[in-house]
């Protein structure tokens, strides 16, 4: 597992977990559950942060730049537009070059308008951005993403904030099983270790999250737990499962026994 790195574009991870900034009751809560969360990246909505005046206390002054590498999201971008402009103003305040990308298509289910990601990742991909979309589950349009240049594919397990899980098992084994060129992460929807687990086993090479840690009962626990519900369901894949039968196969092996 210590050679097992999460490649994005020219970086490698160690941890395939990434979190949220997002829905904390505290920052220094937030820090305790970044912490024991294990992750690597920390995901920050530039609409939401304060790059005008760093006078004023800001979710920035809480991130560690040595621990954590801050990857800037559009969150709350209803077009492409927006988005784009989002991550420029991301980029020209420092964050980053990269960007995960969201333009909203719909207010009360939060689902992704995927021809304005298309539009907004072919613009910054040629602007040069590490464009990380966030998307549905679709084999189709994740093909169009990453001809487009994304850098990785994220496709949502559940409706945003929802605590559902995985939604779609059939559709993430079809992108798992269609999809190597890019990585493929989840994002959205997870509530619980055992969701992100069964993401993990079902060959997912990281999950983003954010509500199902931030608005646990203890979020510091919750981080703690998804860090080794991300590992665990990793390494399970790479172990292999047995095959599901409809019938008993004894434990022991019979041959020999006499009767």
């Amino acid at each position: 597992m210590a050679d097992d790195k999460l490649r994005i574009a020219d970086r490698e991870f160690s941890s395939r977990l990434l979190v949220g900034s997002g829905k904390y009751p505290s920052y220094p809560q937030m820090v305790q559950a970044w912490e024991k969360s294990g992750a690597e990246i920390v995901t920050v909505a530039v609409r939401r942060v304060n790059l005008s005046d760093r006078n004023k206390e800001s979710l920035l002054d809480y991130v560690d730049t040595k621990k954590y590498f801050i990857l800037p999201n559009t969150a709350g971008c209803y077009t492409a537009d927006e988005a784009i402009r989002a991550a420029r103003l991301g980029r020209e305040a420092g964050l980053s070059n990269w960007v995960k990308l969201e333009v909203i298509g719909d207010e009360r289910t939060l689902f992704p308008d995927n021809m304005g990601l298309l539009q907004a990742t072919e613009t910054l991909v040629d602007e040069g951005f590490v464009v990380l979309p966030y998307t549905n589950d679709d084999l189709v349009m994740a093909r169009r993403l990453i001809d487009a240049g994304a850098a990785a594919v994220m496709p949502l397990g559940a409706p945003i904030g929802s605590g559902m899980g995985i939604q779609n098992v059939a559709n993430i084994r079809i992108l798992r099983e269609m999809i190597r060129e890019v990585p493929l992460i989840i994002d959205a929807g997870v509530g619980t270790a055992s969701d992100a687990t069964l993401a993990m086993e079902l060959g997912a090479d990281g999950i983003l999250m954010n509500t199902g840690i931030a608005q646990a009962q203890d979020p510091v626990a919750m981080a703690e737990a998804m860090n080794y519900a991300t590992r665990a369901g990793r390494l399970a894949f790479l172990a292999g499962r047995i095959p599901k039968k409809l019938y008993a196969t004894a434990s022991s092996p019979l041959e020999g026994v006499v009767r």
